[in-house]
């Protein structure tokens, strides 16, 4: 039962500067409380967006020109900290389906993964240069495209890397690791009948 094949993403980004933002600055470990991952967009980066007394910092993704944004672009070592995997869900809940980066944290980027979400390293100075046109151009679009390991903005092209195993999966729809634990349900179910055992 493969998914959907997460082959690119396009859509306008949003430069979060800085290395080693780690998962608590993500989602701060108080929202790790949720039952469900579903409400977790709006604890997002919350103690560097919000003060004490809730108002607004004026965080990047809060600008009005960022609203809807697909893309991060961030610096080296992006989800580094606890394993917690309410930050990527955090992320992809809040509308992110693809992070740039210098590098990624292992557990992070493999929590990430089996959202669909794409993550990819770039290297620091087309990094760079990416965040000074979406700098001046905010608007721009951006696509993250793992088939060719390629992002594309602007006219441009700048080479990325990901995790061969990871691009695979993306690729074929096998991103899920529930999922495909669940495409072998029918064969289980088969196997405990013809036991004789009973679904409680």
């Amino acid at each position: 039962m493969a998914l959907p094949p997460v082959k690119q993403v396009t859509g306008t980004a949003v430069v979060i500067p800085g290395n080693d933002i780690d998962t608590d600055r993500i989602i701060p470990a108080r929202f790790l409380k949720a039952i469900t991952f579903d409400d977790l967009a709006a604890g997002l980066f919350y103690d560097e967006r919000h003060a004490e007394d809730g108002s607004k910092k004026g965080h990047p993704i809060d600008a009005p020109e960022h609203q809807g944004a697909r893309v991060i672009v961030t610096g080296e070592n992006f989800g580094c900290g606890s394993s917690r995997e309410h930050a990527p869900q955090a992320l992809k809940r809040a509308g992110f389906d693809a992070v740039i980066a210098g590098s990624f944290a292992e557990i992070f980027f493999g929590n990430a993964t089996t959202l669909g979400m794409l993550c990819v390293a770039m290297g620091e100075a087309d990094r760079r240069e990416l965040t000074g046109v979406l700098q001046a151009e905010p608007a721009t679009q951006v696509t993250v495209d793992v088939e060719n390991l390629r992002v594309r903005a602007a006219g441009k092209e700048y080479p990325v890397e990901i995790r061969a195993t990871a691009r695979e999966a993306l690729l074929t729809g096998y991103w899920d690791p529930i999922g495909e634990l669940l495409e072998g349900l029918p064969e289980v179910r088969a196997t405990a009948a013809a036991l004789g055992w009973k679904e409680s």
